[in-house]
C-alpha cells in the first residue's frame, strides 16, 4: 500500500478534533497512513488525546427544523444546511423549512435518511428551488422522526442551532399535563443539549460490545508499562471503563441541569416516584448545526 502524504491541513484537522501537539498528530498520522480514526486511536493510547473530544467540528451554517405534533406522539428534527448564518435568516430558508418539515409529515414513515438523500427525492429537488433562487448551495443533511409514547423537544432558543428530540416510554395520558412530568420533560432534554461531553447512549447496554473492547484496548494499552501486577492492571482498566460510562452513557452522566450533580437516572426515578408512574427514556437525538451526532 502506497504511503499517503501527510499535509498540514491534515495535521490541524487532527489537531482540533484531539487537543493533541502539532509533531505528535503528524507522527500519528503518519503511523496511520492518514486514517484519522485510527490517528485519533494512537493518540489516545498514548495518552495525548482526550476521548471526549469531538472529531469534525462545525463549520457550515444553517438551522435545526422542528416541530412535534399536538398530541406527542410524533417528533421530527431536521438540519438544513447552508453556507451563510445571513441566508438562514431570510424568509425564504425559513418556508424552505416549513416546507421539508410538510414533506416529512406526508412521508410518514417512509421519512429515511436514504428518503432525504434521494437525488429524484422530494427534498433535494425543493431545496435545489430555494438554492436557485437564492444562489448559495444548501442541504438537508440529517434527520430524526420519531413516533411513538411521547416526544419532547428543547430547541435552543439562541440561534435555533441545536435542537434535542427524546422519546419517552411509560407515560399514560393521566400526567402528561402534571407539572412533574413537564419538568423532567424539560430537564432531560435540556441536560441532553448542555451536557460536555454529549450523551452518546441512553444504558450501557446499549453501547456496542466492540465499542467496549476498542475502550478496554486503549485503557490497557496506557497501562502496559507502568509495572502493575495484571489483576490491578484489570481494576484499573474496568475503573476507566466505568469512567467512560460517567461520560458517554445518559443515565450514567450527572446531571448538569441540578447544582447537586445527580445522575440523570436518579431524575428519573424522583419523578416517577413522585408521579407513581414507570417512565423511561427510550431513545434520543442531539442535532447541532454542522456535528455529525444522531442516535
Amino acid at each position: 500500500m502506497a504511503t499517503m502524504a501527510i499535509t498540514a491541513e491534515m495535521v490541524k484537522k487532527l489537531r482540533d478534533q484531539t487537543g493533541a501537539g502539532m509533531m505528535e498528530c503528524k507522527n500519528a498520522l503518519t503511523q496511520a497512513n492518514g486514517d484519522f480514526e485510527e490517528a485519533n486511536t494512537i493518540l489516545r493510547k498514548r495518552g495525548l488525546a482526550s476521548a471526549a473530544k469531538k472529531a469534525g467540528r462545525a463549520t457550515s451554517e444553517g438551522l435545526i427544523a422542528h416541530r412535534v405534533s399536538a398530541d406527542h406522539s410524533i417528533g421530527t428534527l431536521v438540519e438544513i444546511n447552508c453556507e451563510s448564518d445571513f441566508v438562514a435568516r431570510t424568509p425564504d430558508f425559513q418556508q424552505l423549512m416549513t416546507d421539508v418539515l410538510d414533506l416529512v409529515d406526508s412521508a410518514g414513515d417512509g421519512a429515511t435518511e436514504a428518503w432525504l438523500q434521494d437525488p429524484e427525492g422530494p427534498v433535494r429537488k425543493r431545496v435545489a428551488a430555494t438554492i436557485a433562487k437564492l444562489g448559495e448551495n444548501m442541504g438537508v443533511s440529517r434527520i430524526a422522526r420519531y413516533k411513538g409514547d411521547y416526544v419532547g423537544q428543547y430547541i435552543h432558543t439562541v440561534g435555533g442551532k441545536l435542537g434535542v428530540q427524546v422519546e419517552f416510554s411509560g407515560v399514560p395520558a393521566a400526567i402528561r399535563d402534571r407539572d412533574e412530568f413537564k419538568s423532567l420533560v424539560r430537564e432531560i432534554t435540556m441536560h441532553i443539549a448542555a451536557a460536555n461531553p454529549s450523551p452518546q447512549y441512553v444504558t450501557r447496554d446499549r453501547v456496542p460490545a466492540d465499542v467496549i473492547e476498542k475502550e478496554r484496548g486503549i485503557y490497557r494499552a496506557q497501562m502496559e508499562h507502568s509495572g502493575k501486577p495484571a489483576n490491578v492492571i484489570d481494576k484499573v482498566v474496568e475503573g476507566k471503563l466505568g469512567s467512560y460510562y460517567q461520560q458517554f452513557v445518559l443515565l450514567d452522566q450527572e446531571s448538569v441541569i441540578r447544582e447537586t450533580k445527580p445522575k440523570v437516572k436518579d431524575v428519573i426515578a424522583e419523578a416517577n416516584k413522585a408521579l407513581g408512574a414507570t417512565v423511561a427514556v427510550t431513545r434520543f437525538a442531539r442535532l447541532k448545526v454542522g456535528e455529525a451526532q444522531a442516535l
